[in-house]
């Protein structure tokens, strides 16, 4: 069974962070973080509707003049959401560069930017064709789990000390909506877009008893289905994905309750690692984790999947020790 989400790291464990969430069979494409992102193709880039930035530190926030080089002219409207005063570093972005140019631009993009406090988020739109001056004033929203939400998933934080707030991450399926190819055969349908929409009908509790059109085929012939009986017929429906991704944080009390009850049971966690357990007291002053640390967390929060990574320069060329020792710890972790 294929997953709806394909994560992957843009870079290297060495290199800036950010993890790249393509959904499958679709154009589409969210991203926690935006270090460094050249290595991602425009293609992939151009897919991206929402951007998670946990905290503004260079190499999680420099990738933004790319994405924001390659959807100008665009139409296209994206959503980004960062910790307190986001806004105000999004606004110095956009404040170094010239847009005496955009306003003969004819398509509409629409940066929609999002600061989350402990209590409440703050909202600021920008249009490129006004020189990105905002659109309105600040919207203040109480901030009611999860963040973001759509029929089919949503995305879910906690604020983390990193010295300054830094945002963790989670995104979770609803449910997933498995398709039985044998069984769409059989039925003399052939697999294609209108897959999406019955998985989006299902993820929108449609009536089961209400109709639902498939066209299919070279000359899109129709056929129409009771949407329970299709339903029953071709899907499997399983429990969905959970993604979760921490990045740059200090180990203390607060922080691992907050990681632990954010990311538990996650099929997926991406977390930082960046030195080894005996530069521990190193790791204490830069607010970052020990591989042993990360470990540990995902242990306890019962993870199925770790992937450790932002390790620090200094280990350059040793990234199998900080792995084997934030493995060491998570299956430690796990047995006990």
């Amino acid at each position: 069974m294929r997953p709806s989400f394909l994560p992957r790291l843009v870079n290297g464990p060495f290199d800036d962070p950010s993890l790249y969430i393509p959904f499958l069979y679709e154009k589409r494409a969210i991203i926690f973080d935006l270090g460094d992102i050249f290595s991602l193709s425009a293609r992939d880039i151009l897919k991206i509707s929402h951007v998670f930035i946990t905290h503004t530190h260079m190499d999680h926030f420099i990738g933004f003049d790319r994405l924001l080089r390659l959807v100008l002219g665009r139409d296209h409207d994206l959503y980004i959401y960062g910790p307190e005063n986001f806004i105000k570093n999004v606004e110095g972005k956009l404040a170094g560069y010239s847009w005496d140019l955009v306003k003969n631009y004819t398509n509409l993009l629409a940066l929609h930017v999002t600061e989350v406090h402990d209590d409440h988020l703050v909202t600021k739109d920008y249009i490129c064709q006004s020189g990105f001056i905002p659109a309105s004033k600040s919207v203040k929203h109480p901030f009611n789990v999860p963040l973001h939400k759509e029929p089919s998933f949503s995305v879910f934080t906690k604020i983390l000390d990193h010295s300054i707030p830094c945002l963790g991450f989670t995104l979770k399926e609803r449910f997933h909506v498995n398709i039985m190819k044998d069984a769409v055969a059989e039925l003399g349908l052939e697999i294609g877009p209108w897959l999406k929409e019955f998985k989006q009908a299902l993820f929108n509790n449609q009536n089961p008893d209400s109709e639902f059109e498939v066209k299919c085929g070279k000359k899109q012939h129709k056929k129409i289905f009771v949407l329970g009986d299709l339903a029953k017929q071709i899907a499997l429906i399983t429990p969905g994905q959970k993604i979760s991704y921490i990045a740059d944080v200090v180990y203390n009390e607060s922080n691992i309750e907050k990681i632990v009850e954010l990311v538990k049971d996650s099929d997926h966690l991406f977390i930082e690692a960046s030195f080894i357990e005996k530069d521990r007291d190193i790791a204490e002053k830069k607010c970052h984790l020990t591989a042993r640390q990360a470990g540990l967390i995902a242990g306890k929060a019962r993870v199925k999947q770790l992937t450790p990574f932002h390790f620090s320069p200094r280990y350059q060329g040793q990234g199998h020790i900080l792995e084997k020792e934030a493995m060491d710890a998570y299956h430690y972790t796990l047995k006990q």
